[in-house]
């Protein structure tokens, strides 16, 4: 294999998503005066260069995808809205721009981190302390005071519950 065969390869697999990633744990990491986060090594390892930051719904904190999940998410969004509420078209073409306006491309840098746009840190009410989470798709990052409120206030127990 010739040196740019090899090279060419090397960005195509940096780039290209990788399929049946599994994203579990939680880290703490600290946001940069530029507004940098660092990823986790283990997501690192098997994400692209290539993702999306997206606020959740409820802005309560960021979700990040690869592409290809985050257009599955939009997709999946959508067509349950379409399902249950027969909006008009005008209310679809609404409902997928602002969809859409909630995301913005981002490139793994060199070190590891990932741009946080600010707009989107200020709507989730993120600081400097954060943590990031893996979860099914993506992963979530959260304000650490915010994100320690909720999971005190989350009672795993009554799963048991439901169990029996």
């Amino acid at each position: 294999m010739t040196d740019d065969a090899k090279q060419i390869e090397e960005v195509a697999e940096e780039v290209a998503p990788r399929r049946d990633v599994v994203l579990n744990g939680e880290y703490r990491f600290k946001v940069d005066g530029k507004g940098r986060v660092s990823l986790p090594a283990k997501f690192r390892k098997v994400l692209s260069t290539q993702l999306v930051v997206a606020r959740d719904l409820d802005n309560e904190c960021l979700y990040v995808f690869e592409t290809p999940d985050f257009e599955a998410w939009i997709t999946k969004l959508f067509d349950s809205f379409v399902e249950k509420k027969h909006p008009t078209k005008r209310e679809c073409r609404h409902i997928m721009l602002k969809l859409k306006s909630l995301a913005k491309d981002v490139e793994v840098d060199k070190t590891g981190r990932i741009m946080l746009p600010a707009d989107a840190r200020e709507k989730c009410g993120i600081d400097k302390d954060v943590v990031v989470i893996g979860n099914t798709g993506r992963f979530e990052i959260w304000d650490a005071k915010r994100y320690d409120e909720v999971i005190d206030d989350t009672d795993i127990s009554m799963l048991l519950d439901l169990a029996e």
